[in-house]
């Protein structure tokens, strides 16, 4: 009787798996909403998970009005600061960045990671972008992080573009003008109950073999060579390997886009959601901080980026309703 055959696991879809280039997540596709203008993203350092009690407001579901434990990811996400306006035009090789106005005094440790020491002028950049209005397609906004504010070891910010949505691109423009300079919170964007698309880079554990990387079964102790390998990879003829072979490789640090993340809490006293002593391997969240329903890929301290939801789900609009969340592990006691 033949040994029962375990199939491989994992999709064909994502490969090649090899490490992203885009660690801090890359955004490649923003929703049109049909209010505006308005500010399409943010972005944040995963802190930690822990498990909350909802009141669950889904009517299709069996446990409706009910009392659920579900398990949640913090986010801490400090304000970021608008830094500068880009408008984009539309050529036969995609959009391509036309004009761009940058704030009249950066911060010191942005102009670490910008290595630009020539100050700019904003009067005469925004006049000179407010001229080419006719060419421009979109305007996006370049946005820093200040992990100075977080339990990060670092002081100089991420910098990511943010898309402003809605409305013509004038009023964009001047939406984008009077960001300049500025901080925008995450609770002017994003509001409790509301679903987000979030991009960013898995964990990263490097070179693996066919068992974990696919999760073929291991072969009897008495198989020729190996015990963690795939017995046969190609036929006599043809002599090649097919792809649905599974090889050893890289596993993790893979770029992920997750949709439609539900946002349980949306607060700026870091002191109710952090545990005792600080989560592991981050710390304390002192400020503003983002609840997901759920897990988020990537390590703690990993930047990742939300977007508006480009397929939200139908589901109350209202904030669910948080009975408890764990802020206290329990010691073990012992005997």
């Amino acid at each position: 009787m033949p040994r029962p055959r375990s199939p491989r696991r994992g999709s064909r879809s994502f490969s090649p798996r090899r490490r992203t280039d885009h660690i801090d997540g890359r955004i490649r596709y923003w929703p049109t909403p049909v209010e505006g203008p308005q500010l399409l993203g943010f972005a944040g350092y995963k802190a930690g998970m822990t498990h909350l009690f909802v009141i669950e407001d889904s009517e299709k579901k069996p446990e409706f009005g009910q009392e659920i434990k579900v398990a949640a990811t913090v986010i801490d996400t400090p304000p970021m600061q608008m830094c500068a306006i880009r408008g984009y035009e539309m050529t036969y090789e995609g959009l391509k960045v036309l004009s761009e106005t940058w704030m009249a005094e950066p911060d010191k440790n942005l102009l670490k990671k910008l290595k630009n020491t020539r100050k700019p002028d904003p009067a005469k950049a925004l006049e000179h972008l407010t001229s080419l209005l006719g060419k421009i397609k979109e305007i996006r906004i370049l946005a820093a992080t200040q992990p100075r504010l977080t339990s990060m070891p670092k002081n100089v910010p991420d910098l990511i573009e943010i898309k402003i949505g809605g409305g013509s691109i004038e009023n964009q423009l001047d939406y984008a003008k009077n960001l300049l300079g500025k901080t925008i919170s995450v609770s002017d964007i994003f509001k409790p109950g509301e679903f987000v698309d979030i991009a960013g880079a898995t964990k990263g554990k490097g070179f693996q073999g066919p068992v974990k990387r696919w999760g073929i079964r291991i072969l009897q102790n008495k198989s020729r060579k190996t015990i963690r390998g795939v017995a046969a990879i190609n036929p006599a003829a043809p002599r090649t390997i097919n792809p649905n072979v599974p090889r050893a490789g890289q596993m993790g640090l893979h770029h992920r886009v997750e949709i439609n993340k539900r946002v349980v809490l949306i607060g700026s006293d870091g002191n109710k959601v952090t545990p005792t002593g600080g989560f592991n391997r981050y710390g304390l969240v002192k400020g503003d901080y983002l609840v997901i329903k759920g897990s988020v890929m990537g390590p703690a301290k990993r930047l990742v980026r939300f977007r508006k939801a480009i397929k939200p789900m139908k589901l109350p609009e209202t904030a669910p309703n948080v009975t408890f969340i764990k802020t206290e592990w329990k010691k073990e006691v012992k005997q």
